[in-house]
């Protein structure tokens, strides 16, 4: 039977690290938390090798006191409360007091701190969790922390690593949250001695979001503000424009402290869906100022987590500042009257003037005969004469006749009038979506060579609403879906210059430059393989900055920059590497932007070149995301829901 031991010191902040110390960029959090709950204003941070080999965090606060160097170290030293009660009304950053006994367990750390009564301030050096030295030492107001060789005694941790530029990342990140989060502090963090963030500490949040997400962004936000009895929110969310594919754009709050909440992510962005449905999330940055009684922040080990006593009421006050503040900006932009009253007075008044009236008229279904009526076609144009033979029907039916014949005619003049002009405004432009479609699907040889069809060739009947495309084989009907088709032909298509590494690029004739975040700069350099082998041709424009001057020749004339951030958002979902995962949802993306969409006119050949490269792809009868594009009905299936047969 095994006996219950007490762990000793080492062993017991070796554990603890692993819950609070869990990669470099969790040393930054703990570290730069003390700095901002020691008031300084000026904050710098060093990283080289990803934090891996070194973190230097140095600030101007108030600095820790000569006799409290070596209690600092201790498991549980905090000076941030002194009793179980001051748990529930907690205003600092940090108060658990592991996070440094945490730290110099698995690092080599040397800290200076001073504080201002004293001419001269402290070292002290911990290896491994071992004191070296205590001594005095010349430095300036305000505590100075240096971490290297982070995890050399846990090397099961330092293996799951990742690598530099990305353990980098995650550091620059953590960074630009906390330097939202206090817009009154300055904020430097230097990677490898090359400055990637630099905030002045103004004050103002719009100051701190420009220079931690860029101009473009920043000239994209709109302010909300809403106030209740126990909790106050404000913030700014972005417009459709700056909205991304992944939710990294998104800074919630809590008193300061930076956390994820599903319940706030959800009001936002339930908020911004019910007035822009864009199928992206958008950028935001929360401010929740509430009671700390009214929350719990000991949930977790990083602080990352917090319980609401009251989730609904926070979830409302959320929604409705979000919703009342897009609503607002709408009307601005379409110049709509802020006075509801008065507004919904006259749309009421303007409802109750119109009267909708549904008349029936006599039909006499048994009168009616097929043969009675020729109807013959006149070319492309559609024109359809309906000549009356029968006389014996009365007047008010030959009426009734005349007028549905000449209604349906009345329509599809209109609608082979309205295909005629998108028609000749197509010829003309030369980059619609109907030539990207020629070019883009060819003659069909390419597809068609050494495969088998999945389904007879198909007859053209004609096409539904500009969508879908009617086709008949046999004693079959076919239904296909254009964009569906159109786009899973592409896929099949880019997915296999890719594998054979033969993707056809375009020269652009202006390269798109792009200025990208520090985070998502590091991201590109990681991947930017994946964008080689996929036909973009980019090079490095400066500092943080990219210049795009080739893409694959399948896109046609893609947006280039929403296209270059989407691929980039989805690396960050599905992680880097040269996974099939990440090129299949990219160049899903692709295809699905280039296609033909709904409501684009096809011409009868194009609708047939479609439908037989459809045939010999390798899986003809769903598009990228699911979605089915081809659907098939039996005559058989017809005559029953015409009841001609049982």
């Amino acid at each position: 039977m095994k006996r219950i031991n007490i762990l000793d010191i080492e062993t017991s902040n070796k554990i603890a690290a692993g819950e609070v110390v869990e990669r470099p960029s969790s040393v930054v959090k703990e570290l730069i938390e003390n700095s901002i709950d020691s008031e300084a204003k000026n904050i710098t941070v060093e990283i080289e090798d990803g934090g891996q080999k070194s973190i230097k965090v140095l600030d101007d606060g108030h600095g820790i006191h000569p006799e409290d160097i070596e209690k600092a170290f201790m498991p549980h030293a905090t000076s941030k409360i002194n009793s179980i009660n001051d748990i529930y009304s907690i205003n600092t950053m940090g108060f658990r007091g592991e996070a440094l006994a945490s730290i110099a367990a698995v690092s080599n750390t040397v800290l200076k701190s001073r504080t201002e009564e004293y001419d001269y301030g402290k070292e002290t050096s911990i290896n491994g969790g071992v004191l070296d030295y205590i001594k005095d030492a010349g430095c300036n107001v305000g505590t100075t922390i240096e971490i290297k060789d982070l995890f050399f005694n846990v090397p099961a941790r330092k293996k799951f690593l990742k690598s530099s530029s990305r353990e980098a990342a995650y550091i620059s990140d953590i960074l630009n949250r906390l330097a939202l989060a206090n817009p009154d502090v300055s904020f430097k963090l230097f990677n490898n001695g090359k400055k990637v963030l630099n905030t002045y500490g103004t004050g103002k949040l719009t100051d701190a979001i420009r220079a931690v997400y860029g101009k473009s962004i920043s000239d994209n936000i709109i302010a909300f503000e809403k106030h209740s009895d126990i909790s106050s929110i404000h913030g700014f969310i972005g417009n459709a424009e700056i909205s991304r594919g992944s939710r990294n754009n998104q800074s919630i709050f809590v008193n300061k402290r930076y956390i994820k909440s599903k319940l706030i992510t959800a009001a936002v962005e339930n908020a911004f869906k019910s007035f822009l449905t864009v199928n992206k999330y958008p950028f935001f940055v929360v401010f929740l100022d509430i009671f700390p009684e009214f929350i719990d922040v000991n949930v977790h080990p990083t602080k990352s987590e917090i319980k609401f006593r009251d989730d609904r009421g926070i979830f409302k006050l959320t929604f409705d500042a979000v919703h009342e503040a897009l609503r607002n900006s709408l009307r601005n932009s379409f110049d709509i009257p802020f006075d509801d009253e008065i507004r919904e007075k006259d749309e009421e008044s303007n409802y109750i003037k119109k009267e909708i009236s549904t008349i029936q008229l006599p039909i006499d279904l048994n009168t009616f005969n097929e043969s009675n009526y020729k109807v013959e076609n006149y070319g492309n144009n559609k024109n359809y004469e309906c000549n009356q033979e029968n006389n014996s029907l009365s007047n008010g039916k030959n009426d009734l006749k005349e007028l549905s014949y000449n209604a349906a005619d009345s329509i599809k003049e209109s609608e082979v009038s309205k295909q005629n002009t998108s028609l000749d405004i197509n010829s003309n432009e030369g980059l619609s979506e109907q030539s990207n479609l020629k070019e883009n699907i060819g003659t069909g040889e390419e597809l068609k060579e050494e495969k088998i069809a999945k389904f007879p060739a198909l007859t053209i009947i004609g096409q539904f609403r500009s969508t879908y495309i009617l086709a008949e084989a046999s004693d079959n009907l076919y239904l296909i879906d254009q964009h569906a088709a159109h786009e899973k032909i592409l896929f099949e298509k880019y997915k296999k210059s890719i594998q054979e590494n033969k993707v056809m690029s375009q020269v652009l004739i202006t390269p798109a430059v792009i200025e990208l975040t520090p985070e998502d700069y590091d991201y590109y350099l990681e991947n930017s393989d994946i964008f080689k082998k996929s036909g973009f041709n980019i090079e490095v424009f400066g500092e943080n900055t990219i210049s795009i001057r080739e893409v694959p020749l399948i896109l046609g004339k893609p947006d280039i920059k929403n296209l270059f951030m989407d691929m980039l958002d989805n690396l960050k979902n599905m992680g880097s590497g040269q996974t099939w995962e990440i090129k299949y949802n990219s160049i899903a993306k692709l295809a699905c932007k280039s296609a033909v969409k709904a409501n684009d006119s096809l011409s009868s050949i194009e609708m047939k070149t479609l439908t037989e490269d459809l045939r010999f792809i390798e899986d003809p009868f769903t598009c990228p995301h699911g979605r089915p594009t081809i659907m098939k009905f039996t005559l058989n299936e017809l005559e029953k829901r015409f009841k001609r047969i049982q």
